[in-house]
């Protein structure tokens, strides 16, 4: 039992951490944020920290993995699910960006999240896309159509909307894209 709750308190630790540095990625960048940053945000000391992740770029890639990543699951379930093929697009929209997305947009640089991502975690962020990419085939049951819907939905994040300015948005780009929308969901 007591390797249980070591292992439950590593856990815990860990999400913390992946939390604290997340608002630190956010607010202060991935070049201005420091191990120390991290740490304190997290209340634990750079010592521990170093016994969790090797280094910085350790770090991200977990908070990329943690907090986008681990959303693919619930997205190829939206995809497949009951639904309009509005219904289900604008699901997977919000799984993979509208909701990250309102946490993005209101840090001083969540703009840099993603850029920095691909820099420093160029296979994480290329199966983010990747899942999209197939979630929205699924839905469209065509993968240029799903090409397409992707590049005008990463336009729609290029002047920062908020996040119900990019809501409506998407709601208009997915009736156009999933045509048996139904009148009152392409109107909401």
């Amino acid at each position: 039992m007591p390797a249980t709750l070591k292992d439950d308190e590593a856990t815990a630790r860990r999400a913390k951490v992946l939390v604290a540095a997340r608002w630190c990625f956010l607010n202060f960048g991935f070049a201005k944020t420091s191990f120390e940053d991290i740490a304190r945000r997290a209340t634990l000391s750079r010592t521990l920290l170093y016994r969790i992740f090797k280094d910085k770029e350790d770090i991200y890639r977990a908070v990329f993995v943690d907090w986008l990543v681990s959303r693919h699951p619930d997205a190829r379930k939206a995809a497949k699910g009951p639904g309009s093929p509005y219904e289900r697009l604008l699901g997977v929209c919000r799984l993979l960006v509208m909701e990250p997305w309102g946490e993005m947009v209101g840090a001083p640089m969540g703009s840099e999240f993603l850029e920095a991502c691909e820099r420093i975690d160029p296979e994480s962020e290329a199966l983010h896309r990747q899942v999209a990419r197939e979630c929205v085939t699924t839905i469209l049951a065509d993968s240029t159509s799903a090409e397409v819907f992707l590049l005008a939905l990463d336009g729609l994040l290029a002047d920062q909307p908020s996040v119900e300015q990019l809501e409506q948005r998407t709601q208009v780009l997915a009736a156009r894209f999933a045509p048996s929308a139904s009148k009152k969901g392409a109107r909401s």
